[in-house]
């Protein structure tokens, strides 16, 4: 049961955050996996690429007034399937993004990839027009599993394309690997796993699969292993990463020092960025207003291709209030290895810490939180209970409503 804590009295000034992200979504996929319940749709038709890249400029140029002088640090190209689209097209995007605002010098520029979608050649196309960092989602090295999750690649589909990205140039590689599988064992998530670990990617993502409405396995689910097979899983893979030096640092991600993914950290550190394209999520902290604003666009890609740079992309927008900045300032701090710093909860929320009194109190008692002069994170037993923790400190009906 959430605690009864009192509602902020004042807010304390907001700054605004001086790095600013971009995430740019390409709906589109050759599949839509039965797990999937991101905002993709099967290309049953050639892409329209021209006409989406024309409609992400405009939109891009209406957030320009959400920019207020800042450069841009880091752009994730996200999807959907964006190595669908040809790295000329891309191109495009990116000239036209560094022609009206300041893009970072060493910005981290991420595109998603899968490996039943990518041809050969266009890896290198893709690293010769800036792009840094690549993720490719492979998801298992077994054959039988990547049938079932609906994938449209093999194991040696990923394995080549790994390998081709690597002598493309990209150094800065992730790979995306679930766990806790239909009829999985802790032997075949071992082999998967090491299977990745030996082809040497600087990051990992490694997360177990999930049951989301709104897809084919919430309709019609898979028989998955049990709580307790899959919690000795993680606990196997952990000890491999941690061995061959993938430090997690937050709760699926895993990387070589240094190799961190700076997008998503700006993310978890309740950072500012804007997101472009069909269905994508923005927030803005506007400093001269003292407010934090999300606002997420139209979510079918007809739709936004239609309405692109006029307000009726706009899919919706909404002014966050105090209660609910510390709430989802914790949901994505506390995700992070090394928790969050007190003066940055200040920073980001506007509200003084004794605002999460007496939740905090309690989570440090019970051993969930620990405290280190300014800096509060998850102990190694909270982590295992994210959702007790965060359940802690919602509000009640009454408190949002005062």
């Amino acid at each position: 049961m959430a605690e009864q804590r009192p509602p902020p009295q004042h807010t304390l000034p907001i700054p605004q955050p001086r790095s600013l992200g971009l995430y740019i979504h390409m709906p589109w996929c050759v599949r839509k996996c039965p797990y999937c319940d991101f905002n993709s749709h099967q290309a049953r038709e050639p892409i329209p690429e021209e006409t989406y890249i024309e409609a992400l400029i405009a939109d891009f140029e209406q957030d320009l007034q959400h920019v207020h002088n800042r450069s841009v640090d880091s752009i994730f190209i996200g999807g959907g399937t964006p190595s669908l689209f040809s790295p000329e097209s891309i191109e495009r995007l990116l000239n036209a993004v560094g022609e009206r605002v300041s893009v970072a010098s060493n910005a981290e520029i991420t595109l998603e990839a899968n490996p039943g979608a990518v041809e050969r050649g266009k890896f290198e196309g893709f690293r010769n027009i800036g792009i840094t960092r690549l993720s490719i989602g492979v998801q298992s090295f077994e054959d039988d599993q990547l049938q079932a999750l609906g994938r449209i690649h093999t194991s040696a589909d990923a394995v080549r394309a790994i390998e081709t990205a690597q002598m493309a140039g990209f150094d800065h590689l992730n790979l995306d690997l679930m766990f806790g599988l239909p009829g999985q064992s802790l032997q075949s998530a071992e082999d998967d796993l090491l299977t990745a670990i030996g082809l040497e990617p600087a990051h990992i993502s490694y997360y177990q699969l999930t049951i989301e409405p709104n897809t084919l396995y919430y309709r019609r689910p898979p028989t998955l292993p049990r709580d307790e097979a899959v919690w000795a899983i993680q606990r196997c893979g952990q000890a491999h990463l941690a061995q061959h030096g993938y430090g997690q640092y937050e709760i699926s991600a895993y990387a070589r020092p240094g190799r961190q993914c700076r997008h998503n950290l700006n993310y978890w550190r309740f950072g500012d960025y804007l997101g472009i394209g069909a269905g994508a999520h923005g927030k803005i902290t506007d400093a001269d207003g003292q407010h934090i604003l999300r606002l997420w666009k139209v979510k079918h890609p007809r739709e936004y291709m239609k309405t692109a740079g006029s307000d009726a992309v706009i899919g919706g927008k909404q002014s966050v209030p105090p209660n609910d900045r510390a709430m989802e300032f914790l949901m994505n701090q506390l995700r992070l290895k090394e928790g969050f710093k007190v003066p940055l909860f200040t920073a980001r929320t506007g509200l003084p810490l004794t605002c999460m009194e007496p939740a905090l109190s309690g989570c440090l008692e019970d051993g969930l939180l620990e405290r280190h002069d300014d800096v509060i994170r998850c102990t190694e037993f909270g982590w295992r209970f994210l959702d007790e923790i965060l359940g802690r400190f919602l509000p009640t009906e009454s408190l949002k409503a005062g």
